[in-house]
């Protein structure tokens, strides 16, 4: 065919011509919701190949809009009703006809085999169970406090109803320890078709006692995840012993992942950084039953055992990991000492596992330099390593671990090590400053003194700004200094990490305590870093003890310097304060709020999730004024969601944004708020805040 003809008929090609069949696929690999929907509003057809291929869908609104419910996304197979508001409330309880609502819900998403929902009482279930027989995979979630009712009557429903189950998430949903034993036992099918149970309690500090967590694993022998939080204290009745895990094992022997951790261990409470790290208990395991316990899992490939309680000289138990637990590829390890001997650098005890890529080691009091290079050497496929609570390791031996795996270390966190403060672990990061994708640091500035200026609080010296000058200027000496330090680690390729610049980054996490700046961040060696987009804050800290900040903000307008950051987590729960009661001389929480929220305006945020302070002694979060009156500053918001309550005319400050689509008020602490009070969001505020936020006079551009 000649030339001319050829391109005559390729031209005549057009992306419509492709048949449905290749089209439907084509979109099937599109996962991204925005995305999406602006593909559905090409044309007809495409919106009718969209809707016919979207498998996940969460669900927001309004409970009392649920009669609006769409009916085109019939071959979803993911729904996700946790979002839908007002947070919290019982969803069907608002409707005159629950069950026809209910069945409403069937006739939209025939499909539906994962279900994630919040319960506030077993109505709910009762419901909605029966509606989707197939159900496969169930998250439920509660924050409120239990009912009265007898044990396990929340799971009833859900196991009469459900016959395919085979994935049950109750780590969000409060409930007894006792509801689930039971429950799971006057079902034996089902029981016996679980492969996953997550029973990792978030909601509240209760963990499951050694007959409870036998008898919910006797009753699934077919469990290949199991996930659980547990007492290993055995000043406690039902702590956890060698004869619990090998019972465990034995009844369970297809696990593949493993996760046990003390109820102690999320309560995210910082140790002392002068602690040597030992407890003043020792945990009831020994090394014999570790060993059987792993030959008793050959098919392990993500082990976590956070015991909270000192396991001694591990290293003999945990040198049998490779040979008896081939695939483990994934490892956290809590409270153990002694896991490697570290004897010039040759690997031994858990450094054997040569094929893991993912490692986790928190408070373990003997873990050194030394150590660090056995595992790095030992363990080179490594691609995310924690290092948490570990009080005798240094930037050196970060430094050399890192220059080993600079080709597979992508993920890092080092978190309350006492001799790594920001500069020293960034310094030590310099192998991987190109190739690390996700971060996590602790805000220490060891090289400032609190005398020098560096806290935001007012107890500081008169002359506050000069001396935070010197204290940048103590971090640029303390930068120059490591530097110069670990140049000599490899005298043969000097300019082998002589980029500043982190070009991968995507995620970064952040500890800082209540009172400290932020500021120092960029100077500290993260100002150049072209490709973050999320990032995570964590501030703790009792601001009772300290008196009103002498800056006006803690230093949110500094990350500015990254142009593509899109997504932040601000998350002060950990800030304790007084709630508009504060003694004489004392900031209240609105002035703590306005100083960590003051500069946010500047940032160019689409997302962001906040946590207020809470006052300890009412058990609340709330959304203060100067918060309100900052966030409605931000003007790029479209998606906004507050862990807490909020007056209604704060809420309606943030109609000021122009571009926010979706806001959320999310209680989600132990316990929730039971009743509504007279100056919190109530239902029928949050419907004016959502019609007013949805009104057609707001024109919200894309």
């Amino acid at each position: 065919m000649p030339k001319k003809e050829m391109a005559e008929t390729s031209s005549n090609v057009h992306f419509h011509d492709i048949p449905d069949v290749i089209l439907s696929i084509i979109f099937s690999f599109v996962t991204d919701t925005r995305t999406r929907n602006a593909m559905s509003l090409v044309c007809l057809r495409w919106h009718l190949l969209e809707r016919s291929t979207r498998k996940s869908l969460t669900l927001r609104g309004n409970i009392r809009d649920l009669f609006l419910l769409p009916t085109c996304f019939r071959a979803v197979t993911n729904l996700d009703l946790s979002f839908l508001s007002p947070w919290g409330h019982p969803l069907l309880d608002s409707s005159p006809s629950p069950l026809l609502l209910a069945q409403l819900f069937r006739h939209a998403f025939p499909s539906v085999v994962s279900l994630v929902l919040y319960i506030r009482n077993p109505s709910t279930l009762n419901l909605l169970a029966p509606q989707w027989p197939n159900l496969r995979h169930v998250k439920l979630i509660r924050w409120h406090q239990r009912l009265p009712t007898p044990l396990g009557s929340d799971f009833i429903a859900l196991f009469e109803h459900c016959r395919m189950l085979s994935s049950l998430d109750v780590s969000h949903f409060y409930c007894w320890t006792e509801d689930l034993p039971p429950a799971i036992e006057a079902y034996p099918s089902i029981a016996a078709s679980l492969s996953h149970l997550n029973i990792l309690k978030h909601s509240s500090a209760e963990g499951f006692k050694s007959h409870e967590l036998l008898a919910i694993t006797a009753s699934c022998p077919n469990l290949r995840e199991l996930l659980a939080t547990c007492i290993f204290d055995h000043r406690f009745i039902g702590f956890i012993d060698d004869q619990t895990l090998l019972a465990l094992t034995s009844n369970c022997p297809c696990l593949s992942l493993l996760h046990l951790v003390d109820a102690t261990s999320l309560s995210n409470v910082r140790s002392d950084p002068n602690d040597e790290g030992y407890t003043s208990e020792e945990a009831s395991i020994s090394h014999a039953a570790l060993g059987d316990v792993f030959a008793g899992l050959p098919l392990l490939e993500d082990l976590v055992l956070d015991v909270c309680h000192n396991v001694r000289d591990a290293w003999p138990a945990l040198e049998l990991l490779n040979s008896r637990c081939p695939r483990l590829k994934s490892l956290k390890l809590g409270q153990f000492h002694g896991i490697c001997r570290g004897i010039d650098f040759r690997p031994d005890g858990m450094a054997l596992c040569h094929g893991l890529e993912s490692l986790s080691i928190k408070n373990s009091a003997e873990l050194t330099d030394t150590v660090l290079v056995a595992i790095s050497l030992g363990c080179p496929r490594l691609s995310k390593f924690e290092v948490l609570g570990c009080k005798r390791i240094t930037g050196t031996g970060m430094w050399k671990l890192t220059h080993v795996l600079r080709k597979t270390l992508v993920d890092v966190k080092i978190s309350y090590c006492k001799n790594l403060n920001a500069v020293s672990s960034l310094q030590a990061l310099e192998p991987i400053r190109d190739r690390i994708e996700r971060l996590h640091i602790d805000c220490v500035w060891e090289s400032v003194d609190n005398s020098e200026g560096q806290t935001g609080s007012s107890n500081q010296q008169p002359g506050g700004f000069e001396n935070f000058q010197a204290g940048k200027r103590g971090i640029i000496r303390e930068e120059k200094s490591l530097k110069k330090k670990y140049k000599s680690y490899d005298v043969e390729n000097d300019n082998l990490f002589s980029s500043n610049t982190w070009t991968k980054l995507h995620y970064l996490s952040l500890w800082i305590a209540a009172g400290e700046l932020l500021t120092p961040l960029s100077l500290a060696g993260l100002d150049d870093c072209p490709a973050l987009e999320e990032i995570q804050i964590k501030i703790e800290g009792d601001c009772r003890n300290q008196p009103r900040p002498f800056m006006d903000a803690f230093g949110l307008r500094s990350l500015a310097c990254y142009p593509r950051l899109s997504r932040m987590l601000l998350d002060c729960s950990g800030v304790i304060g007084y709630a508009l009661t504060a003694p004489t001389g004392q900031a209240d929480l609105s002035l703590w709020e306005r100083f960590f929220l003051n500069g946010i305006e500047n940032l160019h945020l689409n997302e962001l999730n906040y946590w207020p302070a809470q006052d300890a002694d009412v058990n609340q979060r709330s959304l203060f004024l100067p918060a309100a009156g900052l966030l409605a500053q931000c003007g790029s918001l479209r998606k906004l969601f507050i862990h807490g309550t909020a007056n209604e005319h704060f809420m309606m400050f943030l109609l000021r944004i122009p571009t926010l689509r979706d806001v959320q008020l999310r209680e989600d602490y132990y316990p929730a708020p039971e009743n509504d009070t007279s100056t919190e969001m109530r239902v029928d505020s949050c419907c004016r805040f959502e019609d007013a936020l949805n009104s057609s006079s707001r024109q919200v551009p894309d």
